[in-house]
């Protein structure tokens, strides 16, 4: 069950670049000095990537888990 492993570690890492892409976009929104309602719209977007970003990692850790107790 390795290639189960090494799936869930892609699926993974895929979550964390997700996660370090959430908060780049933010820093670059709160550089940006946007209004008010500009910088709410535009981290309602972000946390709505950075959700699904989580979720994918999560998968992906509960891939290699299971990866693991099955090889």
């Amino acid at each position: 069950m390795d290639w189960l492993i090494w799936i869930g570690t892609a699926m993974a890492l895929a979550g964390v670049a997700g996660l370090i892409y959430c908060i780049r976009r933010a820093l670059k929104a709160r550089k940006a000095g946007l209004d008010d309602t500009a910088m709410r719209a535009e981290l309602q977007r972000v946390v709505a990537i950075n959700l699904a970003a989580l979720g994918v990692s999560a998968m992906g850790l509960v891939v290699v888990v299971a990866g693991a107790l099955l090889g």
